[in-house]
């Protein structure tokens, strides 16, 4: 029985090392380094904007992201602060296409950050953070872009929206419309929904921020998934690109109904509305902060069966 435990364990060993021979990193950016030169701006000038991709967000007093190292390097994103212009923005790395690949998973740590008071939020505050898949890394996505070409998703810095969580695509321009099946198991895409109030309580300004801008008081709204770190990903796999928040399903979109620009990802930042922020901190506080991004090239499921199999085998070869 011990030499057929210790088999069992030896190719379990086997079999995990074939796993992480498939799941194969693709890409990996955690913002230590300055690496603005590996990255493309796509922004069709409507407004001003910001891009820093080595901010530190400490400066607002914003912990390390998790998986990091403990560093607090990262790109920021801000838009429409000064124009009042109805307009948003997006970067790629420059010349990426996972889509070569096969299946693959793009994850990523997300902070959003509002000027408060938080819930009800202060100055212009409803703006909208977005990323994706799909794109030719040469097209700014943004809501209102006349041009989607790519599979994007969306989320409200204060869920000040109708629609809080959104879906575009080339099959839905203006975005997929509450209720839509690709927001099941939620029934609306309002952060009232009790699909996401049951699954993100509110938040709090970290005590490092209050202590800096002390109008950051309050919570957020039950439902919002601002101010925290979130593990955010998009599969592409089996034909679906699927967004999930911290393990919990957002949104999925059947990739045969759509039209695909490239294989390449973006991250990007829109107002959802002409108005700007009168906030003195409006460029310091409603931001968009990226970590810590990771794609990976997804098992296909008849390689794993294949694992699967051949761990039977040599469990059955031992007994014997």
């Amino acid at each position: 029985m011990k030499r057929i435990c210790l088999s069992a364990c030896a190719a379990l060993a086997v079999v995990l090392a074939s796993h992480s021979a498939f799941a194969a990193i693709l890409y990996s950016e955690n913002f230590n380094a300055d690496p603005t030169a590996n990255w493309t701006v796509n922004d069709p000038a409507l407004t001003d904007k910001i891009a820093d991709f080595y901010y530190d967000y400490s400066a607002i007093g914003v912990p390390a992201a998790p998986g990091g190292g403990g560093t607090t390097r990262g790109l920021k994103m801000s838009v429409n602060n000064t124009t009042g212009v109805f307009g948003g923005f997006s970067v790629s790395p420059t010349g990426e296409n996972f889509s070569a690949s096969g299946n693959y998973k793009v994850r990523f740590k997300m902070w959003q950050n509002y000027v408060g008071p938080l819930g009800p939020g202060g100055s212009g505050t409803t703006q909208l953070s977005t990323f994706g898949v799909g794109t030719s890394g040469t097209t700014a996505f943004w809501p209102g872009a006349a041009v989607k070409e790519s599979v994007a998703f969306g989320a409200t810095l204060d869920g000040g929206s109708a629609n809080d969580y959104r879906a575009y695509s080339t099959a839905a321009p203006t975005g997929y419309a509450s209720g839509n099946a690709v927001f099941a198991p939620a029934t609306s895409n309002n952060d009232s929904n009790v699909y996401f109030t049951g699954n993100f309580p509110s938040s709090s300004a970290p005590a490092a921020q209050l202590s800096l801008f002390p109008g950051q008081t309050g919570s957020t709204s039950a439902g919002e998934i601002s101010f925290a770190w979130r593990d955010v990903v998009v599969e592409v796999a089996d034909g679906f690109a699927t967004w999930t928040v911290d393990g919990v399903q957002m949104a999925t979109i059947n990739l045969s109904t759509v039209t695909l620009g490239g294989g390449n990802i973006f991250f990007g930042m829109s107002d959802t509305n002409a108005g700007a922020s009168a906030d003195v901190n409006d460029s310091l506080l409603n931001v968009t902060l990226i970590d810590n991004i990771v794609v990976m090239q997804v098992p296909e499921p008849s390689s794993m069966a294949l694992v699967g199999l051949s761990l039977v085998g040599l469990l059955a070869t031992r007994r014997r």
